[in-house]
């Protein structure tokens, strides 16, 4: 389930119909957004399968009128630190201005047919404000085949910050939207500050 809207009661019920452990959910993100305004904001929450368990997790993205917020919580299996099931909830305020890029990417079936304003099939918005990097290496190479050399190794660096994917097959066609509604909001928000 996504939602995106301005208001603290909106998203306190965007929260509340995840089903994800609202009460613990809402009193952190709350917690970050303090006395800001919000602006907008996207909760997601995911079911996955990882070997014999089904997980769940939330995502709680808003936008207010200086910080972007992100807080996730995932459940957990007891386990040797602790004998019953448990969740862990984190959050991050980042300031507008240290976001350095929002991508979407869209997925749309059929594109020789595409209509402007059809929903994409999925969306995946990565956003990053250097604190993870990801950095991809391989060997360089010239290009005779013959060359022994060593010519040291090429490669990219990446912000790898938040990857958010959302799909109409899993999520609905509204929460497709909803991440677009986001996505932009987030986009201007960050391009009004390099003005």
């Amino acid at each position: 389930m996504a939602k995106t809207s301005t208001s603290t009661q909106g998203l306190r019920a965007a929260i509340e119909r995840s089903g994800y452990y609202p009460a613990l959910v809402a009193e952190a993100v709350e917690a970050a957004i303090g006395g800001d305004t919000i602006r907008s904001y996207l909760v997601h929450q995911e079911t996955t399968f990882d070997a014999n368990e089904v997980r769940r997790h939330v995502t709680v993205l808003v936008l207010t009128g200086n910080r972007f917020i992100v807080s996730h919580t995932d459940e957990q299996a007891e386990d040797t630190t602790s004998p019953t099931p448990y969740a862990t909830t984190s959050t991050e305020s980042v300031k507008l201005g240290r976001i350095s890029s929002v991508v979407v990417s869209r997925v749309v079936a059929n594109p020789e047919s595409y209509a402007p304003g059809t929903l994409p099939r999925e969306v995946v918005l990565t956003i990053g404000w250097g604190a993870v990097s990801r950095i991809d290496l391989e060997p360089a190479a010239c290009g005779d085949p013959n060359c022994e050399a060593d010519h040291g190794y090429t490669g990219s660096s990446t912000a790898d910050d938040l990857s958010l994917r959302v799909s109409e097959a899993g999520d609905g066609p509204e929460t497709v939207r909803q991440a677009l509604v986001f996505a932009q909001a987030l986009s201007e928000a960050t391009a009004d500050i390099t003005r």
